[in-house]
């Protein structure tokens, strides 16, 4: 074991530009049509200064992209609720005081709150920054308690023009999400199999695994109802499993054509039924995933650093005169990320993105103040560039957010473009500085911790499947349960360590045993996969999955760098 406090901190890597998402276009589309019709229902009225309530409901249409609807439906309802309680909570704050040490504070515990709920709920991008940013910009609102009703009630109404957006591609492709959840494992899938099971960091291996996984959440998801077209898909899926199982005999090709086939609204490949019992084990649940309640504890750290980080950076931008220390509280909470070293990189991006989207704004302003229409029109522009873009990485989405964020505060009033520019710049780098030091400071030396759980669980799940292909005559459903068991702890293992090996300020980390762990615990799915009879059965499987550790007599001085699969 080595020390897992890293002191590297990337500035060229952060800001790599990646390749965009495959439906980098459906949450661009998406924000506009939810913005569009209130706010120029409001331009007609001769009523922008309300824009910033109805944008607080347009902007879920960002969320939950990658969910089949049934679950789209249920998470983009949260989502509105609680988007507008947290509007309801900052304008009551707004109305009730106007002291900025107070709001700075009550923004500071939102931004807390909100983080910790998006990430136990897994709701994905854009996170808690686009509430956090719509509750911290209501605190210095001129607002009284009789307008709150009102101002809540536009929030919510766009909201739910906002859901049916979201939900309005289920007309024409009602399994649009599954098909490309299952395509990107299979192509992941064909990725590790082109390795032919040989590579040295067992990164393919890994996401391969991650990408397989995080299709069946997505068909299993949706509940139990008989479906064909979910069916399919999970037939297809098992080749993916396959694919893992047995990387030499598997053609990458083939997983590859059938990613092909699933887009758009084709039909979808129908793949042989590797055995007789196989359709009796699709859709065979994985295990339950914990309450929110339990996922909350293990984000005590990251709460506490939102926090303290956001409050410090509202009461830095306060101490320094600027006028908008919202924006030094939304960049504080924009940065926190699963640990101090991606935290660091975002703090890059953050800056980057925010000091060029500046230099936009000069430019844009002039065109901007020409009509209320220009307004409008240009913010329209920047939310779909910002989602176009952000795919590719943070910074270049910040490249559009920025502006559009300076020109929303113009709905009410027009200002002086120079001392926007200058309140942006100084928010962002007092709240990328002190964000990034309360990082730091709040330690989460439950990351070690949490990493020997997960080995723990993952040992658990090897150990049952283990124990069933003792057996003579496991049943067939007990073994596809713990197949799915270990994959599943196999997955959350990945993601824990690489969370862990990010942390500063902890004990060292039991490197070796997540290595020995992962490889005996993927060596194990492959025997349990030769065993369903999917693919040719290997005997040395047998042998090793007899309760013996595959590693131990293979090199066992040899260490690794690094927590790398």
């Amino acid at each position: 074991m080595r020390s897992a406090t890293p002191h590297r901190l990337p500035l060229a890597a952060a800001l790599r530009l990646g390749r965009p998402s495959d439906i980098w276009f459906k949450p661009a589309l998406s924000v506009v049509a939810a913005v569009a019709p209130p706010n120029l229902t409001l331009l007609a009225l001769g009523r922008l200064d309300l824009a910033m309530y109805t944008m607080a409901g347009s902007l879920c249409a960002l969320y939950g992209h990658n969910r089949p609807y049934a679950a789209r439906a249920r998470a983009l309802a949260w989502v509105v609720l609680g988007m507008v309680g947290g509007l309801a909570v900052a304008l009551l704050a707004a109305a009730l005081t106007t002291n900025a040490l107070v709001l700075v504070t009550v923004g500071a515990v939102l931004a807390a709150a909100q983080k910790a709920v998006c990430d136990a709920t897994r709701i994905g991008p854009p996170g808690n920054v686009v509430l956090s940013f719509i509750s911290s910009a209501s605190l210095f609102a001129p607002q009284t308690l009789g307008q709150i009703p009102g101002h809540v009630g536009l929030a919510l109404a766009a909201g739910a023009w906002a859901w049916l957006v979201g939900m309005a591609p289920g007309l024409v492709r009602p399994h649009g999400p599954e098909r490309r959840a299952t395509a990107q494992a299979l192509n992941a899938a064909a990725a590790y199999a082109e390795t032919r099971g040989i590579t040295a960091d067992g990164h393919a291996r890994a996401a391969s695994a991650a990408a397989i996984h995080a299709a069946w959440q997505s068909l299993l998801s949706v509940g139990a109802r008989p479906d064909r077209t979910r069916h399919a898909l999970e037939q297809l899926l098992v080749r993916a499993e396959v694919a893992l199982a047995a990387p030499a005999d598997t053609d990458p090709a083939r997983l590859r054509a059938w990613a092909r086939e699933l887009r758009g609204t084709g039909r979808i490949p129908r793949v042989a039924t590797p055995r007789e019992d196989a359709d009796e084990l699709l859709g065979v649940a994985t295990a339950q995933a914990p309450l929110i309640r339990h996922r909350l504890a293990p984000l005590a750290p990251l709460a506490a650093r939102t926090a303290l980080g956001c409050a410090l950076a509202g009461y830095a931008a306060l101490a320094l005169g600027v006028g908008r220390p919202y924006w030094a509280l939304v960049t504080a909470a924009s940065l926190y990320q699963a640990n101090v070293t991606l935290t660091w990189s975002r703090g890059v991006q953050r800056v980057v993105g925010n000091l060029v989207g500046v230099l936009v704004f000069a430019a844009l302003a002039p065109v901007a103040h020409l009509h209320p229409a220009a307004l409008v029109l240009c913010c329209l522009a920047l939310n779909f560039g910002a989602e176009a873009l952000i795919g590719r990485n943070y910074w270049l989405g910040s490249v559009c957010v920025t502006p559009m964020a300076l020109l929303v505060t113009e709905f009410a009033r027009t200002q002086d473009p120079a001392e926007l520019i200058t309140d942006r710049v100084a928010d962002t780098l007092v709240g990328a500085l002190v964000g990034f030091v309360a990082a730091v400071a709040v330690t989460n030396r439950r990351a070690g911790d949490r990493l020997e759980r997960e080995l723990a669980a993952a040992e658990r799940a090897r150990e049952n499947a283990a124990r069933l292909l003792a057996e003579p005559h496991p049943a067939p459903r007990a073994l596809e349960s713990a197949r799915r068991g270990l994959a599943a702890a196999l997955v959350d293992l990945r993601a824990t360590a690489d969370a862990a090996s990010g942390e500063w300020w902890q004990r060292a980390l039991p490197e070796e045993r997540v290595v020995l762990t992962e490889r005996s615990g993927h060596r194990t799915l492959a025997a349990t996969v030769r065993r369903q009879g999917l693919v040719p059965r290997d005997p040395d499987d047998d042998d090793r999955d007899q309760g013996q550790d595959p590693d131990r007599d293979q090199d066992p001085g040899r260490t690794t760098e690094g927590i790398r699969p």
